[in-house]
């Protein structure tokens, strides 16, 4: 059996008290009879149908409704009984903290010092039957959250400490997390039990303590009242036994005591308001956004989503005076969920009159926002995947991702912003379609539609960090105590940190076991380097070769360490961005758009945009009117990507104009607005990766990246690397890809040509390798060989759970050895051996060192190391030789200052304005060109688009004589 305390009379009375305040309200007609149900519709009811002839026989309503009245819930037997179990438990919660603190005084840890050894965390989830048998941690997990209502004190009268309510009024919120409090409740229900039957009574406590969960899912508004309920008595108790401790040596509280008189504490405790919220419901609570139907009406949910709206904060009126015209009389009357409801008579039998003046001083409000979130990209591809499993269900197939309008109010209020990843627990509603779309009338209100959404309860943001948002950390404070920040603020810190990523045992033994790997065969460097290898072999392993790239793109997934600002840079924002960006160029057929796809799949969170239908408002931000006029703001692609990766594929096919709205995104990690009187900044923190097709379908090697792409320079010089993939014919390659391909349809699987070619090739590798002895091993000769050691890829999800892991929890910091590297590197390429003109010069700047040093860190990040080494700069400055090599050499193979976007004047141009300086011409025609040209034997592919850039560059002016084009030199 349950263990239910009996409350005394005193107790009965807080409770009739609080349960007042608490209690949720609901519609009740003039007859009693209840309308509590969501689904009722609102007109055709009371006398009179027609337009004229009911209208005032109902009260106030014009349409013919009956008249209702806002009334409490009563106190039900399930409830009470509810109530006196939690209360039994929150005492037993109290005396378990007051037993161990007793127990370890003798050591000397007593009091506030005893509480510091209360800390824990929500990762301490050990199984439930070490937890019970562990008598230290009895309702240890349940304090953490209780113990911001209660100190200790010493008694006056000896050495004992006890826990005492802090001296609080108004509305205190508690947060408690669902799962660690249905342990501690079965603790406490076990605890009850008999010894002789404990496998049949332990079944049926565990039965007993699903029960409260049942409870709260199936009736959430009486569950919450019941628990806030037993939270005040149990407050009330505690301060009623501190009284009679110390009312013996306090003489004024013996005279009030005498006289009947209440103590002035009383008053401030007749003023709180205890508010429960539960986070981290158990997994049959959570429901994905497809199942949230009729059948979850008013039940409680969990859900998880991406916020793309955060409209504006407005205020809602709770209850308001009214004033009667005839006697004068006034009475309170409470709006339900914000309808303006007016008393249908005066209270006075006497008097019972039905015309009441609206009393504005003696309202109350609050805080309410309203919230559209969007279904994570794990819900839809469980859903596809549950549907190959089904015999091919292609339902879901191409349907826009499902959105759900959320409504919080009060200190959830501005918790999370557009592009936040949250989890939401809440109350499913319903509302008439008419109504919500801001119709009126009696066609409106008798409308059999009704619309969906959810009652914000508490939420948990999976991306706000320690001082990322500054009103988002100082809300989740908030929201336990009002009045202690210091305490608040580490506990929300703890919880959403913790609600970000869950990893089972198996999880992180996987993650070990990667970040160990050994293929046993060479030293130590090439050994600590065996992780970031088989990575790039995992990373959409059906495109053959291309291993740099693939290296390049899974260094942008992790990206580097977030630096430490302080002072003036912290206060402004200003922080030098830790992610990296990378582009892809190449001919049709590389598989640049596969790579990107593995890319979105691999990261555990990403945003996938095709350049060909995205507009600049789509990555960024736009700004949408509400009904009530006020503008709002909704989050695009880079702030949905926050904290994740962006993949941007066809980039090229994106016009000027909207490409201009990456260049903050990218640089900045932040995305303003300042439109229609909004003036706003919002993060966008994430690793671009872009890939592109040539303007002619091939690439042109005697013409720039930014000429083949018609991309503006300021937004190429932003990409940390640039690969260019070209289709030249080679045998070697080709017999690969076929074969490969074929192998993948089931046509050539047991191919002994094929196998021996692989074999082959694999023993051609090693031998390579071998030249290299115990030294590094570059990589463009391990990866290949890794690609052939390593016959089967490793799994999706064991990727995608390393590459989280590594991305949230490694922090790696440079070392001198690395530093040394990447240094000598940069300053090779800005002042080369040999060249005291410093004309031949690779035109890079600090921003080029700066991803160096990102590049390095995601390298340290690949092997979980907290430093990076030598070996991960030296594999960092091999993938970026190989970048500068392709963006910056021409056709010719010399090199070419103007094709990186960092500026500067390329030979050609140089030499070309040089011959148009030096041949005593003022003016030119467009011949005269031509043969300065040929005579210099420039090798410009498409002479008219060299002279037009030119002209952009402010090197020529051009004006008409009679029809014909003239040229003079403008520098």
């Amino acid at each position: 059996m349950s263990r239910v305390t009996a409350l005394n009379d005193a107790q009965k009375g807080d409770l009739a008290k609080l349960w007042e305040r608490l209690a949720p309200a609901h519609n009740q007609t003039i007859s009693g009879g209840s309308s509590s149900s969501n689904f009722q519709p609102t007109g055709r009811g009371g006398r009179g149908r027609g337009r004229g002839r009911g209208r005032g026989r109902g009260g106030s309503s014009s349409s013919g409704v009956a008249p209702r009245k806002v009334v409490t819930m009563s106190l039900e037997d399930e409830d009470y009984i509810f109530i006196c179990r939690l209360y039994g438990f929150l005492r037993w919660v109290v005396d378990c903290m007051e037993e161990q603190n007793q127990q370890s005084s003798a050591t000397g840890s007593v009091g506030g010092e005893k509480e510091n050894d209360h800390t824990t965390t929500e990762s301490d989830d050990d199984n439930d039957d070490s937890y019970i048998n562990n008598n230290s941690s009895k309702g240890l997990k349940t304090w953490e959250s209780l113990r911001c209502l209660f100190e200790w004190t010493k008694v006056s009268n000896g050495t004992k400490f006890i826990i005492v309510p802090q001296l609080l009024g108004g509305k205190k919120v508690v947060t408690f997390n669902h799962d660690l409090l249905m342990q501690d409740f079965r603790v406490y229900e076990n605890a009850g039990s008999s010894s002789s039957s404990s496998n049949n009574t332990n079944q049926q406590q565990n039965q007993q303590g699903l029960a409260f969960a049942s409870y709260l899912y199936n009736n959430p508004d009486r569950a919450i009242a019941s628990f806030g309920c037993a939270l005040g008595v149990t407050v009330l108790t505690l301060w009623r036994r501190h009284q009679s401790f110390t009312s013996s040596s306090n003489p004024l509280q013996q005279q009030q005591q005498t006289n009947n008189q209440q103590h002035p504490h009383l008053e401030t405790f007749d003023t709180a308001i205890y508010k429960p919220r539960f986070h981290n419901l158990s997994s049959s609570s959570h429901v994905r956004m497809a199942h949230v139907r009729t059948e979850t009406v008013g039940k409680l949910i969990s859900l998880r989503g991406t916020v793309t709206k955060a409209r504006p904060k407005r205020l809602r009126v709770l209850d308001s005076g009214f004033t009667c015209g005839k006697c004068g009389m006034n009475q309170i009357t409470k709006f339900l969920e914000g309808k303006y409801c007016q008393p249908t008579r005066c209270d006075d039998m006497k008097c019972r009159s039905q015309k009441f003046i609206l009393n504005r001083k003696v309202a109350n409000f609050c805080d309410v926002q309203e919230l559209k979130i969007q279904e994570v990209r794990e819900e839809l591809d469980e859903e596809m995947e549950e549907g190959n499993q089904q015999g091919g269900d292609t339902r879901d197939a191409g349907r826009a991702p499902r959105h759900m309008e959320v409504e919080v109010d009060t200190d959830l209020v501005d918790l999370c912003h557009a592009g936040d990843s949250i989890v939401v627990c809440g109350i499913v509603k319903a509302v008439n379609a008419a109504i919500s779309s801001g119709r009126t009338g009696r066609k409106a209100s008798e409308t059999s539609t009704y619309k969906l959404y959810v009652v914000g309860h508490s939420i948990v943001n999976l991306t706000a960090e320690d001082g990322s948002r500054g009103k988002t950390a100082k809300h989740g404070a908030e929201s336990e105590n009002d009045d202690d920040g210091n305490q608040k603020k580490k506990r929300s810190r703890t919880s959403a940190s913790s609600a970000n990523m869950h990893y089972t045992d198996q999880q992180l033994q996987q993650i070990a076991n990667l970040a160990h790997a050994d293929h046993r065969m060479y030293s130590m460097p090439t050994r600590m380097a065996f992780p970031f290898d088989l990575l790039v072999r995992s990373l959409c392993p059906n495109i053959i070769g291309n291993d740099l790239v693939k290296a390049g793109i899974v260094l942008c997934l992790l990206g580097g360490t977030p630096a430490e600002v302080s002072g003036m840079e912290a206060q402004s924002g200003m922080t030098i961005r830790s992610n990296s960006h990378m582009l892809i160029v190449g001919d049709p057929g590389m598989g640049k758009s596969q790579m990107l796809l593995s890319a979105n799949q691999v990261a555990s969170r990403s945003v996938y945009v095709g350049g060909n239908t995205a507009s600049s408002t789509g990555l960024t931000v736009s700004l949408t009117k509400e009904p009530g006029g006020e503008m709002g703001i909704e989050a695009g692609a880079l702030v949905l990507a926050d904290r994740g990766v962006c993949c941007l594929d066809e980039l090229d096919k994106m016009p000027k104009s909207h490409q201009d709205g990456l260049l903050e995104a990218m640089e900045q990690q932040q995305v303003s607005i300042a439109k229609a009187g909004v003036v706003a900044s919002l993060p966008s923190r994430c690793s671009i990766i872009a890939a592109a097709n040539p303007k002619k379908g091939h690439y042109n090697m005697s013409k720039s990246v930014s000429e083949n792409l018609n991309m503006a320079g300021p937004l190429l010089s932003r990409f940390d690397l640039v690969f260019i993939l070209r289709d030249e014919a080679d045998s070697d390659r080709d017999r690969m890809i076929s074969g490969s391909i074929m192998g993948r349809l089931g046509n050539n699987g047991g191919d002994p040509q094929r196998s021996a070619m692989h074999d082959d090739n694999a023993g051609r590798r090693l031998n390579d390798m071998d030249q290299y002895g115990a030294g590094r091993i570059p990589l463009k000769c391990r990866l290949p060989w890794v690609t052939d050691f390593q016959k089967q890829p490793l799994p999706l999800q064991q990727v995608k759970d390393y590459i989280a892991y590594a991305r949230e929890y490694c922090k790696p910091k440079m070392t001198d050895a690395a530093a040394m590297v990447l240094s000598d590197y940069f300053m090779r390429l800005r002042h080369p051996e040999g060249n005291e003109s410093k004309k031949d010069n690779v035109p890079i700047t600090t921003r080029q060192l700066e991803a160096l040093i990102r590049l390095s860190q995601a390298r340290a990040k690949v092997c979980l190391r907290p430093y990076v080494l030598k070996e991960d700069a030296e594999d960092v400055v091999e993938l970026m030789i190989e970048s500068v090599k392709q963006v910056h050499t021409d056709a010719s193979g010399n090199i070419d200052k103007a094709r990186g976007g960092a500026g500067g004047k390329s030979k050609q141009r140089r030499a070309f304005l040089e011959a148009m300086r030096t041949s005593g011409q003022a003016q030119f025609e467009y011949s005269d060109l031509q043969r300065i040209a040929d005579r210099l034997q420039l090798p410009v592919g498409g002479f008219r688009e060299f002279i037009d850039q030119l002209r952009e560059q402010g090197e020529l002016g051009r004006r008409f004589d009679d029809g014909n084009p003239v040229y003079t030199l403008l520098s």
